[in-house]
């Protein structure tokens, strides 16, 4: 029963989904256009169609006429056109043929007065229309796809898409009908590429529920196959979330409904928990608005559901309220209460109620009866029309055949009367053949006169050729001769050219080898150089270790032998005295052998690498009227420890220069990594120095930093001010 309903829903919805909750819309729009002619007659088919549907039928004939009268007296006959298709399909609607047929002729006639291709396409689109609901497919379909095709040559406008969709969707609803499920999906699929490019939420509802109805009708064909089941579902899922996320677009509620009933129908099948959820949210739905036909179909389905847990009382409770609901409908489907009726009889005859089940099937027996006889009545009539169509074609048939005879006896009289004339022109061919004959003769003694002439001019004319040609020939060799000397000499040229080229190739080769050499001599001559600076400072560097030892340890060890030379042993007093003052003594003598030992190879570097060591040189290096602030920034310790080492001086020399030479009392230490280098600046506020003077630049310190910075490939930049400090920059890469 439930399949009927979902039959009949899918019918009657795309009228009133587009119809309902829009009316008072579209008076509004209508009643501000009143002074803009255009636009007036641009809302006028949509308003007299809503109109229409809301049963106000003189009201909407009224504006149809009116709008009429205005776009006739336009220049362009686009708008009459629309607006006569749209008052043919709806007096076909109305069953008023004659008028329909009258209203779309002048639609047709106007439509040769005007370039509009939409236009044009409307008006086919409206005969394919009227063909369909007239029994004539064949030809709605050459009437659709001629649509189809002014659509298509048509400029974009805010209704094409739409237009062109809605033919689109009758092509699929006829092929449906005609089990053609190819053509079907073609259409249903055009009809959704449409609809999305209209950007219509109510098109796009429309255009996923067709093509989930297309999947079902496959389904139902293959219930085996859940590949069409997947994709009936999936497309009824995107109109009900097409729905949801559009509410405030969507011309009507039952929109949601509608997609909820399918939905369900076709949950039925396999999962009854959706079915049952579905069905209650198209139940809820439609009482909310009062869609008669949505309430018995929802009803059904939960009867349905009710049937498979064997619930009778349930099912039956709900057949009765889906009876109550269709006969609110204005819409009669007898088919439906028909199952309804026949579902009830057998529900009370499993409960046992037979009296009650003969009532039901009593009743259905009744209205099968009253359709029956309306059925052949109906086709009584169909065949009356037929025979008397018939009748009036053999009657053409005849006055044919007589036409044609007729014809025929014409055709013979002509035919003879040819013949006669055919003799008469051969009779006048002869005497004009004979005269041609005498003239020929006299033109063969011309012939023969000026062929004799033509000879003596063809021997004179070969004379002269041959002249010419001995001239031509004697030239030729001529312009040879000139043509070989030419040619040796670009040959000659070309071979000088190349070996000029050759020669100054050669040239630049070994130019540019001597250059190579000459650069490779000095990269090697600058290695040289770094590395006999380099081993300068080293020698420097033990030199000044030597003093260090020399001034600082060994003065401490020779003053503490001084010491314990004078002891005596006689006096406890003094050689307690003279022990601990030596003590003092060595003590200090060892922390400056670990400061020397430090200053050589830090035992931080060697362990926990540059950042360490830094900040313990800083930390040991500062005092009250000194503080050294280390900054490190992205630092991975990555670096080789002989890299640290060289960096971890350079530091230590640019710290004491700054104490020496710069008075400072702060001193910034920062080391960050960026990719693959190393950014190391030093910064004092001392009293800063000219840097411009290469003096300065040429001292011992920053010769050694110089010297140590090229080692490392690294570069060096200085910015000093006068009384506001000094900064000195490092680059230094990782690798």
């Amino acid at each position: 029963m439930h399949r009927l309903l979902l039959i009949f829903t899918l019918l009657i919805c795309p009228f009133f989904v587009q119809a309902q909750d829009v009316l008072s819309k579209l008076e509004r729009e209508y009643s501000h256009a009143s002074n803009n002619t255009a636009e007036q007659l641009n809302l006028a088919p949509k308003y007299a169609t809503a109109l229409f549907f809301h049963n106000l039928k003189p009201k909407s004939y009224q504006i149809l006429d009116t709008n009429i009268s205005l776009a006739a007296r336009q220049a362009d006959g686009k708008y009459a056109t629309i607006l006569y298709a749209v008052q043919a399909m709806n007096y076909r609607l109305d069953n008023k043929t004659a008028e329909s047929s009258k209203s779309l002729d002048m639609a047709k006639a106007y439509s040769l007065k005007t370039n509009s291709n939409e236009a044009k396409g409307y008006v086919q689109y409206a005969k394919g229309w009227i063909l369909v609901r007239n029994n004539k497919t064949t030809d709605a379909v050459a009437a659709y796809l001629k649509a189809i095709e002014y659509y298509e040559n048509s400029p974009t406008t805010s209704t094409l898409y739409g237009r062109l969709g809605n033919a689109a969707k009758e092509l699929s609803a006829i092929y449906s009908d005609l089990n053609e499920y190819q053509l079907e999906e073609k259409y249903s699929k055009q009809f959704l590429l449409l609809a999305s490019k209209q950007n219509d939420p109510n098109l796009i509802f429309d255009a996923y529920m067709r093509m989930g109805y297309v999947y079902e009708q496959k389904y139902t064909q293959e219930p085996s196959n859940t590949m069409f089941r997947n994709k009936t579902e999936q497309y009824y899922l995107q109109a009900i979330a097409t729905f949801n996320k559009n509410k405030d677009a969507m011309l009507s509620r039952n929109s949601l409904s509608y997609a909820a009933i399918n939905l369900a129908n076709l949950y039925t099948g396999f999962d009854s928990n959706k079915a049952m959820q579905y069905a209650q949210l198209a139940n809820k739905v439609s009482l909310e608005i009062g869609d008669a036909i949505h309430i018995a179909s929802s009803f059904g389905i939960l009867a349905e559901l009710a049937l498979q847990d064997k619930n009778y009382d349930l099912a039956k409770s709900y057949f009765l309220k889906a009876s109550v609901e269709i006969g609110k409908s204005p819409v009669r489907n007898h088919m439906i209460e028909l199952s309804i009726l026949e579902s009830l009889s057998r529900i009370s005859e499993e409960q046992g109620n037979y009296k009650e089940a003969l009532t039901y099937y009593k009743s259905y027996v009744d209205q099968y009866k009253s359709i029956y006889d309306q059925e052949k009545l109906d086709i009584t009539k169909r065949l009356e029309s037929q025979f008397d169509k018939e009748r009036q074609e053999q009657k053409y048939i005849k006055l044919q055949l007589e036409s044609d005879k007729k014809a025929q006896e014409i055709k013979l009289i002509n035919i003879l009367r040819a013949q006669r004339e055919q003799v008469y022109n051969n009779l006048k061919l002869v005497e004009e053949n004979q005269r041609e004959r005498l003239k020929f003769s006299e033109l063969e003694s011309e012939k023969k006169e000026q062929q004799l002439r033509l000879a003596k001019l063809e021997t004179q004319q070969k004379n002269n050729d041959i002249n010419t040609f001995k001239k031509l020939l004697a030239f030729k060799e001529k312009i040879n001769t000139y043509y070989i000397f030419f040619i040796i000499f670009f040959i000659v040229l070309i071979l000088l050219l190349l070996y000029a080229y050759k020669q100054r190739a050669r040239s630049i080769k070994r130019r540019d080898e001597l250059h190579a050499l000459a650069m490779e001599q000095e990269k090697q001559n600058s290695k040289i150089s770094t590395l006999t600076a380099l081993l300068e400072g080293q020698e420097q560097e033990r030199g000044r270790l030597a003093r260090d030892l020399h001034d600082g340890l060994g003065g401490l060890l020779s003053g503490t032998k001084h010491q314990l030379s004078y002891l005596n042993p006689d006096q406890a007093e003094n050689i307690e005295e003279g022990i601990s003052k030596s003590i003092e003594q060595i003590d200090g003598a060892v922390e400056e052998l670990r400061r020397v030992a430090h200053n050589l190879m830090p035992d931080l570097l060697t362990k926990y690498g540059l950042e360490v060591a830094i900040q313990e040189f800083a930390s040991r290096i500062s005092n009250h009227a000194l503080e050294i602030h280390t900054e490190f920034i992205n630092y991975s310790n990555s670096i080789s420890k002989e890299k640290q080492l060289v960096i971890y001086r350079i530091i230590q020399e640019l710290v004491n220069n700054a104490i020496k030479h710069a008075d400072t009392s702060e001193i910034i230490i920062q080391v960050s990594e960026e990719e693959n280098l190393i950014n190391l600046t030093v910064e004092d506020n001392g009293k800063g120095f000219d840097h411009t003077n290469l003096d300065v630049r040429k001292t011992a310190g920053f010769h050694n930093i110089e010297l140590r910075v090229q080692f490392l490939k690294g570069t060096m930049n200085i910015t000093s001010e006068l009384n506001i400090g000094t900064s000195i920059e490092l680059q230094i890469p990782i690798h």
